[in-house]
Parts: structure tokens; sequence; C-alpha cells
């Protein structure tokens, strides 16, 4: 089953259409290879890709850049860093060793955006399963997991200085906080940025984590003012949730979030950079690159870009 659109490839989408700020996050198209990806995000007329490690420590970043450039593309961001909660000192030692990693392959593909998953509870077995049977209630504890994200962001953040990257934290959906991000709000996210200049921490707007929350406008806005929103990434908030609900997310325009407002909040905090649609969703994988890097396209003209 394709989840393409329902609508003919092209549909409404005039040859004139500027998608230059529109990327293709590339886990959106899975199981294509950085070339295939970055062939079709070219091949619809985007004008960036945003890549993941895995795929630059495959190539080496200077080739993977390369690849990008090539093509006429840019590097919108790369994924991912972060998972800063572990308290004991092994895992502090290893995730400030591969964070560090992480910032040196964002300079190497040629961006300064460092997307941050900032980790879960250390209770945590695996990612969308039970906790770990020896976990104890110091695993649980949120605040104390939350103080050691500050902690080791202020370790980090004159590495990434120094090699231009900014570190930019993405709040994710509260069903999330036990296995993947104990930041749940945008302005969580500013809260752990603000000791910091805003060119080396910055912050995402992903509309599936943040469509939901109450104080969003302000928190955009609040963002724009201190000059730290670092991208903005799209996708669609779909029900029913999958059976594992990271896989849930679907194309512009299939599920329940108000892009055109968001958009108009994004821009009107003075953001004009890229925009990124990020999508995991094992229907949309199983597509063809292309048609999916068209729908894109085409989503991105439709429900985003005359509200930017």
């Amino acid at each position: 089953m394709s989840l393409s659109g329902t609508e003919p490839t092209g549909a409404g989408l005039a040859s004139d259409t500027d998608l230059s700020r529109c990327s293709l996050n590339t886990a959106t198209v899975k199981h294509a290879t950085l070339a295939e990806a970055v062939d079709a995000a070219a091949a619809a007329g985007l004008g960036a890709v945003g890549l993941w490690r895995h795929q630059v420590q495959e190539h080496g970043a200077e080739k993977a850049a390369r690849i990008v450039s090539d093509a006429g593309l840019r590097v919108s961001s790369l994924c991912r860093g972060g998972f800063l909660t572990a308290a004991d000192e092994a895992g502090i030692a290893a995730a400030l060793d591969d964070n560090k990693r992480a910032i040196e392959e964002t300079a190497g593909v040629g961006t300064r955006e460092l997307v941050f998953v900032v980790g879960g509870l250390p209770a945590l077995s695996k990612p969308g399963r039970g906790p770990r049977p020896d976990a104890g209630p110091g695993d649980r504890d949120v605040v104390a997991a939350r103080a050691r994200v500050a902690d080791r962001i202020a370790e980090l953040a004159p590495f990434a200085a120094e090699h231009d990257v900014r570190i930019v934290l993405e709040a994710l959906h509260p069903m999330f906080a036990a296995d993947r991000a104990v930041i749940s709000t945008l302005g969580q996210a500013l809260d752990l940025a603000a000791p910091f200049a805003p060119e080396t921490v910055g912050v995402v707007v992903d509309t599936y984590h943040v469509w939901w929350d109450p104080q969003l406008r302000g928190s955009i806005a609040r963002a724009g003012a201190e000059g730290r929103i670092a991208g903005y990434q799209v996708c669609d908030w779909n029900l029913p949730l999958a059976a594992d609900p990271l896989n849930s997310r679907g194309h512009v325009g299939d599920g329940y979030v108000d892009f055109p407002t968001i958009s108009r909040w994004v821009a009107e905090a003075g953001y004009a950079g890229d925009v990124e649609t990020e999508i995991f969703n094992e229907e949309i994988w199983a597509d063809d690159p292309r048609d999916t890097a068209r729908t894109v396209g085409e989503r991105y003209a439709r429900h985003v870009l005359p509200h930017l």
C-alpha cells in the first residue's frame, strides 16, 4: 500500500514552485542508500537533505558531503547526537566521546546543525520496552536525568563552538519521555539552551512532537527572540498509532497537525532556514523513494510554503 498521497503525482504543484527550502530528511526514505535518497530529493526539485550519522559513517564525512553537493543540494542538519542521561562514569564518558565524534561529523558534512535527542531514563532496558529488572528508584528520577542532560551540554558546548557546530535540542512528545527524551516541550528545550550562546545551542521545532503543546506559540516566539530556532521539521500526527508509536508519523496533510498555524508562528519568529520532512512510517518506507520525495515537495508546497 502506498502512502504517497491520494492525488496523482505532481497534482497542484506548479512548475515554478520554490522548493529551495524544502529538505528531505533521509529517515523518510529509510531503505534508500545515501545516493538514492539524494538523487530522489534532487529529482523532486528539493533544496536540501537532512542526513543521519550511520550514512555519514558508511561513506566518511568528506565523501558524504560530496554526494550531496554533486547533486546540487546542501545538508540541512545531521541526526543525531544526545543520549546524555547516563548516571555512571562509563556511560557519561561514552556519551561525551560519541557526541564529540558527532560534532566532528557535522562539521565534516558541511552543516552547523546537529540534532540532539537527549535520552530517556536510565531504567530503560530497550526503547519501547519495560525497565530493566535491576533498575532502582534513582534510575526513574526524571528530574535528575534532566539535570544530567544540562551537565553534559555544558561539557560539550565548548567543543561544539570550536567546530562551529550548533547543538540543536529536540523536544519529543511526552510518550517518549521514558525511553528517548526527558524533555517534552519546546519551553524545556529553551530552558536547557538558555545558559549558552544561541549560535552554540539552539532548538528544533518538530511538529510531530510539539503540535499539542498549549504553550507552543509563546515558546516559538521566545525561540525566535533568542535566535535559537535552528530547524523546522514537519510531518503529521496520524491515528491510530502504530504498534511502535515512533513509526506513526505521516505525510504532511494526512493527519491532525495544523501546519498553516504552526508554520506562520515559525515564520513570525524570524526563521528563514530549511524545512525538513522527517517521517518514520513502515508503509512510507516501502514506497519508491522518488515518489516519496515528490510527495514531500507537493505537501510542503500545499500546506507549509504559503504560510512561511
